[in-house]
């Protein structure tokens, strides 16, 4: 490879040579003076040298990046490939897969509808505010994030059970949290609502502040700045935050199989299955679930990019 390049670079100094002399009968003294100041060896050299190892950090990035790739694709690709038609025809038949389903994505599209009457502002505050403990508020909402989704559920669970003060007031209206869909939204948002506030901050965050201080110097209310201003050009972000919320939200399985294992979601259904059956009769749900959550991924990010 070395010995191509210098081939390369020693041909193309040859040829850069001919050109100078060619435009020394062209322009005259004034255009000899202006090129002989130029070192002609050392601008080839520079310039494929800069080539190559722009080439070479290319074609190693791209290396990476497909290893990646071959990593997220690879193991979905041999799970469809080792479903069978009949087997998939029959899930789809299913209506215990179908109610499964079903509710999954009712439940996550509720909860992140509820959850953002109270992120959203909130993501406005942390952007626009400074307060004590502003850090801690912020380490809290990421919390969700790095704890155990298992450590998350049993929390939950502590917190909805009959013998909480919560649950012993809807107890007492004749309400069970526990193992109800209510339980299931509230695991839901529990684990996916850092990812909507997160992603709105940082929307409302980029909204140049001097947009809303002019609003409010023509006599806009606070509220109105922000439903007028603030919140259409932070729309994105907000709606990327909503978008990944609710596929999170969906996708969890951890905080909801301890605090509600009935009625089933998809994903503790494919537990289900596989625990009691083994891979073959859960693998058909997983492939049917995957397809749908990837058709309503691609929508929603379509209708986000609008």
């Amino acid at each position: 490879m070395l010995t191509i390049i210098i081939k390369a670079t020693e041909r193309a100094i040859s040829c850069f040579d001919f050109s100078i002399n060619l435009l020394f009968l062209v322009s005259g003294d004034e255009g000899r003076k202006f090129i002989e100041t130029i070192d002609v060896k050392m601008f080839i050299f520079v310039l494929m040298r800069s080539y190559s190892i722009y080439s070479n950090t290319r074609i190693v990035f791209m290396f990476l990046g497909g290893v990646i790739l071959l990593f997220l694709v690879a193991p979905l690709v041999g799970m469809f490939i080792s479903v069978k038609s009949p087997e998939l025809f029959s899930t789809l038949t299913d209506n215990v897969v179908r109610s499964s389903i079903l509710r999954t994505l009712l439940i996550s599209a509720l909860a992140t509808v509820a959850a953002s009457i109270f992120a959203v502002p909130l993501a406005y505050l942390l952007a626009r505010r400074t307060f004590p403990l502003k850090g801690v508020v912020e380490a809290i909402i990421d919390l969700p994030i790095v704890i155990p989704h298992s450590a998350a559920g049993i929390a939950l669970l502590g917190f909805i059970s009959r013998d909480s003060l919560l649950g012993s007031v809807a107890d007492s209206f004749g309400i069970t949290l526990v193992g109800s869909p209510l339980a299931i939204g509230l695991a839901m948002a529990f684990v996916s609502v850092p990812f909507l506030i997160t992603s709105a901050r940082d929307g409302f965050a980029a909204v140049p502040i001097r947009l809303e201080r002019a609003a409010e110097t023509l006599g806009a209310s606070p509220f109105t700045v922000f439903r007028e201003i603030s919140l259409p050009l932070a729309k994105r972000s907000v709606v990327s935050g909503l978008v990944l919320m609710f596929a999170r939200g969906m996708s969890e399985f951890g905080a909801v199989v301890i605090v509600a294992y009935h009625p089933m979601t998809t994903p503790v259904l494919i537990f289900d299955r596989f625990n009691s059956f083994g891979l073959d009769y859960a693998r058909p749900v997983a492939a049917i679930f995957i397809v749908i959550t990837l058709l309503i991924f691609i929508i929603l990010r379509i209708y986000q990019k609008r």
